[in-house]
């Protein structure tokens, strides 16, 4: 069953030591968020891999997975359950080759051709669908309708990322997305209740899309 609800770290966005990321990931995990992605691309491979495999273990036991944005030999030395690519990262068939069966891969997609395309990989994550404080002024935005064209071509499942909270997580999964992946409105939770409450809201937008059927 594909992701229906990523976080996606960004620590220095959001001013956190690297504990304090550890700390928001297991209280999110426990919380019953999906996947958590590691995208910390300052870090060093030796802080790095120490981070996922602290990640790793914060999530044990909870369903979450934990997947590496980009560093496939990362993901790989720190035992997590896969790997985002970007679009110029090395090539999905180069990580089936690989990987262990159940490995898990995303890839990111910016447009229609290649989310037509793409059907090697276990989900897709289009962006930036909303306005987003992350993205430099002038940043385009998808928006709804190119989210909706992308998730109909698509081969494979569609998270919609950019902007996303609980409040328009709705319209993102109306238009087709199977979830959503999102920063700040996750990470942004100081406290184990909070991020039961936050999840609780992304959830309950999912199960009332489901049930318009």
């Amino acid at each position: 069953m594909a992701p229906r609800l990523c976080v996606v770290t960004s620590r220095r966005r959001l001013g956190l030591s690297c504990s304090d990321l550890i700390r928001r990931i297991a209280w999110l995990a426990s919380a019953g968020v999906d996947l958590v992605q590691i995208r910390e691309r300052d870090l060093p491979d030796r802080e790095l891999t120490a981070l996922v495999r602290d990640a790793v273990a914060a999530t044990r036991a909870a369903p979450a997975q934990v997947v590496v944005n980009d560093r496939f030999d990362i993901a790989m030395a720190a035992d997590a359950a896969g790997v985002h690519l970007r679009e110029d990262s090395v090539s999905i068939d180069r990580v089936r080759s690989i990987a262990p069966r159940e490995f898990l891969i995303g890839c990111s997609v910016h447009d229609i051709d290649r989310a037509r395309v793409l059907s090697a990989c276990d989900y897709l994550l289009f962006g930036t669908v909303f306005p987003s404080s992350g993205k430099p002024a002038g940043h385009p935005i998808a928006g709804l309708e190119m989210l909706r064209a992308v998730c109909a071509a698509a081969r494979r499942p569609v998270l919609a990322i950019g902007g996303v909270h609980a409040g328009n997580a709705r319209a993102a999964m109306r238009g087709g997305a199977a979830g959503v992946a999102a920063i700040e409105s996750l990470l942004s939770v100081t406290s184990a209740q909070q991020a039961q409450d936050t999840v609780a809201a992304f959830r309950a937008a999912s199960a009332e899309v489901n049930r318009e059927g």
